[in-house]
């Protein structure tokens, strides 16, 4: 596995990186506490697309981008590495685990979710109290529930179409 990274590669994580962004960003749903977004099926889609490592680096360049912008600063470094960790949770599942089934990434999408979901949770419990973070939960998982919805049906249009295969990046680990 070649682990150096070529232009292709920045370029394509740049763009899955800006489409988090934009997604998380512009696509904002006011909640109790903040907001929630579409940011999360981007990053699905970009692990798909893209492979564990460079999906993983989207994702978290791309919401703690969205955090620096839009106001919630205390977010970046905590965005930034839980959606990473999603991200190679799903990736984990995808490819290693489940790598020859066509909707194996479900499953690491769902369990990379609820480790987001629990991450965020356990965030918020020294940055605010016990109860803002109980709070925001239903919140968290109706964001990445909607997410993995979305994501689902796009890729399934994708692969439906062909595309799927076409969009991916060769290594995807």
């Amino acid at each position: 596995m070649n682990k150096k990274f070529t232009t292709r590669d920045i370029t394509a994580t740049s763009i899955a990186a800006a489409l988090v962004f934009v997604m998380t960003f512009f696509l904002k749903i006011p909640a109790p506490g903040g907001y929630t977004h579409l940011g999360d099926c981007m990053i699905f889609i970009s692990v798909m697309l893209l492979g564990t490592r460079r999906g993983a680096l989207a994702g978290g360049i791309g919401a703690a981008l969205a955090d620096a912008l839009g106001g919630y600063t205390h977010y970046i470094v905590p965005s930034f590495f839980i959606k990473a960790i999603m991200a190679v949770i799903m990736g984990f599942f995808t490819y290693k685990i489940f790598k020859d089934k066509k909707w194996g990434w479900l499953p690491g999408a769902f369990v990379g979710g609820a480790v987001q979901v629990f991450l965020y949770t356990v965030i918020k419990i020294p940055m605010y109290d016990l109860e803002y973070a109980l709070v925001r939960l239903p919140g968290n998982i109706l964001q990445t529930g909607t997410g993995i919805i979305i994501a689902a049906f796009i890729i399934a249009v994708l692969d439906k179409s062909g595309m799927l295969n076409k969009l991916r990046l060769e290594e995807k680990h």
